[in-house]
């Protein structure tokens, strides 16, 4: 079963604590978002669930493996990581980019084949980027590099999808559309995703359930329609937050 589970999660970074036994399970088909004022520790969060850092004492869980019993190549058959900056320190097409997210599921001394070719092609028409699999990735604009990063991860088809602002760099369209993509594919297909969020009203729309970082190691965590609301989220951001209602959904802006 596809799920990411931690236990007494300790996770601190340059002295600051960022959360204080922290106990989550994930289940399949689940929409998490992380949500917390700048710099509380989001990224370290997501990259200690990922296991490219150590946490300060707990343990995680993925499918009920403990993450220090995996390895790097097992983790990433199970785990995507979308991360927040990107460097191409090498020159390769975009085509040649998003195939690597196969890499995790082909054998040792073999190269891609045709179907790793076929889902890489379709993910890059899922993102809008087919006509320019021959580019350099060194010549796209941001936001065309960060689709070209989302596609490379559904490549790689993972079973939990971590992302770290994964609207980053995307205009207004390309958010709304790939963002709901990729939660509706999670539904349906039964994979956990959980996104780092710097729009309270972008978690309110795609997450069902909350992971608010606090300060000081406190969270709080839960189903979105418990969690978000106007005395929560000041807490969380240390500013006001009226709370409206818009067509049937909750909208928060800040007072």
């Amino acid at each position: 079963m596809n799920q990411l589970t931690t236990q007494q999660l300790t996770l601190s970074i340059a002295g600051k604590r960022i959360c204080q036994q922290l106990d989550l399970r994930l289940e399949p088909g689940q929409i998490w978002g992380i949500l917390g004022r700048n710099g509380i520790g989001k990224t370290t969060l997501l990259h200690t669930l990922a296991g490219l850092r150590e946490a300060d004492s707990g343990d995680i869980f993925v499918s009920e493996n403990n993450i220090n019993d995996l390895t790097r190549k097992q983790i990433a058959q199970k785990m995507g990581l979308l991360l927040q900056h990107i460097e191409d320190p090498f020159p390769s097409t975009v085509l040649e980019t998003v195939i690597t997210g196969r890499h995790p599921h082909i054998p040792a001394m073999q190269w891609e084949n045709v179907m790793d070719y076929e889902m890489a092609e379709q993910a890059l028409a899922t993102v809008g980027m087919q006509n320019l699999k021959h580019r350099s990735v060194n010549q796209l604009s941001g936001g065309e590099r960060q689709r070209v990063s989302i596609a490379t991860l559904i490549t790689q088809n993972p079973d939990i999808f971590l992302l770290d602002e994964p609207n980053s760099h995307l205009d207004l369209h390309h958010q709304s559309i790939l963002l709901s993509w990729l939660c509706n594919y999670a539904r349906q297909d039964q994979h956990v995703l959980l996104m780092s969020l710097h729009d309270i009203n972008l978690a309110a729309k795609h997450c069902d359930h909350i992971l608010l970082l606090i300060g000081n190691g406190e969270y709080m965590t839960g189903p979105s329609e418990t969690i978000l609301n106007e005395s929560n989220l000041e807490k969380v951001f240390g500013h006001p937050v009226k709370q409206h209602h818009l067509d049937q959904q909750n909208i928060f802006i800040p007072d």
